[in-house]
Order: C-alpha cells, then structure tokens, then sequence
C-alpha cells in the first residue's frame, strides 16, 4: 500500500507543478491582456476567457496522459486496456467502473480522482479570477 501511495504522490504532485505553470502563465497573459485599453472590451473579455479555458484544459489533457503513462510503465490496469481512456475515467471521476485497476495497484484510481478534483477546482477559481479581473479592467476603460 505504501508503494502505491508514494507513487501516486508522486504523478499527483508533477500534475500539481505542471499546473502551477499553466496557471502562473494564465494570469500572467490575462492580466497583460485586460489592462490593455481595446476599443471593443466585450471582444477582448471573449478572446481572453477562450484562451484562458484553452490553456487550462490543454493542461489537463497533458496531466491525464501522465496518469495514463504511469498506468502504462507500472501495469497498473488489466491488459488491452486503453489507458488513456482509463486515466480520463479516473481523472474526471466518472466513474464508469468497467475498467479496475489490478489489485495490487488499486489506489491509484481514487489518487488520480483525488487529483482531478483538485485541480479541476483549481481551474476553475483561476477561470472566475481571471474573468472578474478582466470585467474590473472593462469598467475602467
């Protein structure tokens, strides 16, 4: 169990890093992006909150296929599985339950929804974050 749960740690706490990143560079654009003065601001507020959810979303593909290559390298799901599909499953908590992990490396599944979930929440206070700064920017034009 503790193999599983250092390893899990691990994976988790790259997405973790990974996301930080993503999110460092989302308020950084969105910030540069909402004190320009633009003559169309409603413009601006739809190009800013599509790039936004853009790079978020982009960033937790990246996070879902590292669980899915770290399903793959330690043989964490049955044979034949579509891992990727797998670490979807998991990430997103779905749920499906049509594929389980092998036993001996069953908490990663619960690790990897625990991980989704926070950052999933993560994603979406910075969403509600960079939208509220960008309409404050708005009324000041």
């Amino acid at each position: 169990m503790l193999r599983q749960l250092v390893f899990g740690a691990a994976i988790s706490l790259g997405n973790i890093a990974i996301h930080a990143l993503a999110m460092t560079a989302v308020i950084g654009a969105a910030r540069s992006a909402s004190t320009r003065h633009l003559s169309r601001p409603t413009l601006r507020l739809v190009v800013v909150m599509i790039a936004t959810v853009s790079v978020l979303m982009a960033s937790h593909l990246v996070e879902i296929a590292i669980w899915a290559l770290s399903y793959l390298l330690i043989a964490a799901a049955p044979e034949g599985v579509d891992h990727l599909y797998f670490a979807f499953v998991n990430f997103t908590t779905l749920g499906y339950g049509d594929v389980v992990p092998v036993p001996r490396w069953r908490l990663l599944g619960p690790m990897t929804a625990m991980n989704g979930v926070l950052l999933f929440g993560w994603s979406t206070a910075v969403i509600f974050q960079v939208l509220r700064m960008t309409i404050q920017h708005q009324g000041e034009d």
